[in-house]
């Protein structure tokens, strides 16, 4: 669903059908130690970014809205995990380091680039 910056993002989620009027990070919302999300923080979220960067299944995202400057800001914080080796993932706009290693699209194009080395 497109957020209020006009990005897509699958943890947006809006209903203004009939006059309701829901929107909600479903991503801030699933963590207790986040602030309360406005619309206003997804012009400066990650999430959707990277998400198109790296779509892995395994990559499980925590978001964090945390206030800076006595409150008048907002500081929102990305942390990514692999689910299937249970580790943190340092860059997750690359993913895990072990799973860009098996990927097998990316083997080929290795491989085709040490060819045209040759």
């Amino acid at each position: 669903m497109l957020t209020p910056a006009g990005k897509e993002c699958p943890h947006y989620y809006e209903d203004f059908n009939r006059g309701r009027t829901v929107q909600e990070c479903r991503l801030a919302k699933a963590n207790p130690d986040s602030m309360r999300w406005r619309p206003q923080d997804c012009a400066r979220c990650p999430v959707p970014d990277i998400l198109r960067a790296n779509a892995s299944p395994d990559m499980q995202l925590t978001l964090t809205i945390r206030p800076v400057l006595l409150g008048f800001m907002r500081r929102i914080t990305v942390k990514a995990w692999s689910q299937k080796y249970d580790e943190p993932i340092e860059n997750p706009y690359v993913g895990h380091p072990r799973d860009v290693e098996e990927n097998p699209a990316l083997k080929l194009f290795r491989d085709a680039l040490e060819e045209s080395d040759d």
